[in-house]
């Protein structure tokens, strides 16, 4: 039997299934397997397959475009909507295919194995991050229990660790603690300062990237993120991209009024991270004459919140990034306030 669509519910051992035809009548409802998946759809004449974009779908979306089959990943948010009442697998299902029955929903792009594989070092890394900024607040936090405060930062560390081991009132007991703790600390200061050597490697052999941190306030870890996540021909303009990110205000208008509130902070958000913190530096060390001074930057400083103003000027980055990607272009300076 053809289908006009089927409509995939993924998970770890059981996939749920829901196709239907030409007159978008449901006429396949069935769980499959792991295992089952790749007999299943390679026996199917070429339909399109609809999935939840997520990590494991672009294996599937692989794996089932070699299969000859048209693939579209549908973000989970806007499937959301679509899901009757109860929720189960079923239900999943179909509002998978609900979503992508209707003509202007967008869809996702599906990651090549060399994108996946590049982007885990920049997941690993964050994680790495994490784990050195928790374990350094549970040392601060252990060290005021005895009467010592440190400033914060990796940086201080080091410090206080030494003011630890030679303070006398604290037991022997805490002190063998605070010395794993650094070792600890220390142990993911070098595997972090691994892997952004592996980061700066991939970034002197993009071209892309090269290009992106030219802008101020993209460094290179943000341009190789963006050089590896970002799409450009998936959006079809600078504002589209800065509406993914989540850096365009909300919008609640009403007859004939319109009214713009704060950021939406609905798209990427390490992505919107990165530009605001790189925006934010630009705007803290902005003065006249100075390389980074843009003449419209320093006129909205005068009269905004410098947060304000961050968030601006990382809206206006990530237009520039997409025009930058999209037509690889290089990165023209501003006039710079005199």
């Amino acid at each position: 039997m053809k289908f006009k669509r089927i409509a995939i519910d993924t998970s770890k051992h059981v996939f749920t299934l829901h196709g239907v035809d030409e007159q978008d009548r449901p006429v396949l409802r069935r769980e499959l397997k792991r295992s089952q998946m790749e007999s299943f759809f390679g026996k199917q004449p070429p339909t399109e397959v609809v999935l939840e974009a997520c990590g494991c779908s672009h294996y599937w979306g692989r794996l089932l475009s070699k299969l000859g089959h048209r693939v579209r990943l549908i973000p989970p948010q806007y499937v959301k909507p679509f899901v009757k009442r109860a929720k189960n697998d079923r239900n999943d299902a179909e509002a998978i295919s609900e979503a992508a029955s209707r003509p202007t929903m967008p869809s996702v792009a599906v990651k090549t194995v060399d994108q996946q594989a590049d982007v885990i070092i920049l997941k690993h890394r964050e994680m790495l991050v994490s784990q050195r900024t928790q374990a350094i607040n549970a040392l601060r936090g252990h060290a005021a229990e005895f009467g010592v405060v440190a400033a914060k930062g990796t940086v201080n560390v080091t410090a206080l660790v030494a003011v630890l081991a030679a303070d006398p009132t604290i037991p022997d007991t805490a002190k063998a603690m605070f010395e794993q703790m650094a070792q600890h600390i220390d142990a993911l200061d070098q595997r972090v300062a691994a892997l952004e050597g592996e980061l700066a490697a991939l970034h002197k052999a993009n071209p892309v990237s090269q290009l992106l941190a030219e802008i101020p306030g993209v460094g290179p870890v943000s341009a190789i993120t963006m050089a590896l996540t970002v799409e450009p021909g998936h959006f079809a303009s600078g504002r589209h991209f800065a509406a993914w990110l989540g850096l365009t205000p909300k919008e609640h208008s009403t007859g004939g009024k319109q009214r713009m509130g704060k950021i939406s902070k609905a798209g990427n958000e390490r992505l919107r991270q990165l530009l605001v913190v790189g925006a934010t530096s630009v705007v803290r060390f902005a003065k006249p004459g100075s390389k980074s001074a843009l003449a419209w930057l320093l006129q909205l400083v005068e009269r905004k919140p410098r947060k304000l103003a961050a968030v601006a000027l990382a809206n206006k980055n990530a237009r520039i990034i997409w025009a930058m990607m999209s037509r690889g272009e290089a990165y023209r300076r501003q006039p710079v306030a005199a």
